[in-house]
């Protein structure tokens, strides 16, 4: 996931300060600044990407009426301060250990005719087919895609060649760690904390089926996954989908000595690499 800039270190105004904005201006590239906002946070709101186009207005209001420029700056920053504030009590904590699950036949797969009518699907094209995949799944909580053949077959390799694998997703004092291993068309997802404690019956935090059944004729792959809403919500869900698009579909060089690593050269893998490279791609 994306972190946003913000304006850091405001001072609150004081008899002292005062007296320092009558005695302390400095030029800043242009922007003339006082001593009560210092240039870490000028820097910060250049980085503002209405900076540049708003630049003169900004600074002739900083220069004919401080007080409101002030103002301003601090209703800005209260309100990031705000949508920081939701966006970190929404997100999720460390999961703990859950119930060990049953022990089921994995060997039966699942077909499309018991998701969706082939009927419906049979005179569609591709770009049909995909809105009504889409529109199937919009008022369910599981989340869905369509892959073209050629992509998912690629997949499909990567998905024998390294059959189990590690994604982070974010928690709100840093990063959980979810495993994946591929069962034919199928993807079972666990949090690792789960899997260390129950190994091959750790509850499943999400599934992902693949449907074939339209892959040669409508060149295209159904996917639909369902996850455990009491580990997961659907934008986390969503970036675990994501992540397995990213690193199985056409990985770059990096994610794939990842994938290499952690098949095979245990030694060498390092889980700090597999979040430096999660904050690289937006999702």
């Amino acid at each position: 996931m994306a972190s946003c800039s913000r304006i850091v270190g405001l001072v609150r105004r004081s008899s002292r300060l005062c007296n320092l904005t009558r005695t302390s201006i400095t030029q800043f590239k242009g922007f003339r600044t006082t001593a009560i906002m210092s240039e870490e946070q000028i820097e910060e709101l250049k980085k503002n990407p209405y900076y540049s186009k708003y630049a003169d207005k900004i600074a002739k209001l900083q220069n004919t009426s401080p007080e409101e420029f002030l103002s301003r700056l601090s209703a800005h920053e209260d309100r990031k301060k705000a949508q920081e504030s939701e966006a970190n009590q929404k997100q999720r904590d460390f999961s703990f250990p859950g119930q060990a699950k049953k022990a089921t036949d994995s060997a039966s797969s699942k077909s499309l005719d018991k998701v969706v009518k082939l009927d419906l699907l049979k005179d569609k094209t591709p770009e049909e087919i995909t809105e009504i995949w889409t529109k199937h799944f919009s008022q369910q909580e599981k989340i869905c895609a369509v892959i073209p053949a050629e992509t998912y077959k690629k997949m499909q390799q990567r998905f024998q060649e390294f059959n189990t694998f590690l994604f982070p997703i974010p928690r709100k004092n840093g990063y959980e760690f979810v495993m994946v291993q591929f069962q034919g068309n199928e993807a079972h997802f666990t949090t690792l904390i789960n899997f260390q404690a129950h190994k091959e019956n750790a509850p499943e935090c999400l599934n992902m089926v693949h449907y074939t059944e339209l892959m040669e004729e409508k060149g295209v792959v159904l996917m639909v996954g369902e996850y455990d809403k009491d580990t997961l919500d659907p934008r986390e869900a969503k970036c675990l989908a994501d992540q397995v698009e990213i690193y199985y579909s056409n990985p770059n060089e990096s994610r794939r000595e990842l994938m290499n690593n952690f098949s095979k050269n245990s030694a060498f893998f390092n889980h700090n690499d597999l979040i430096k490279e999660f904050n690289n791609i937006a999702i």
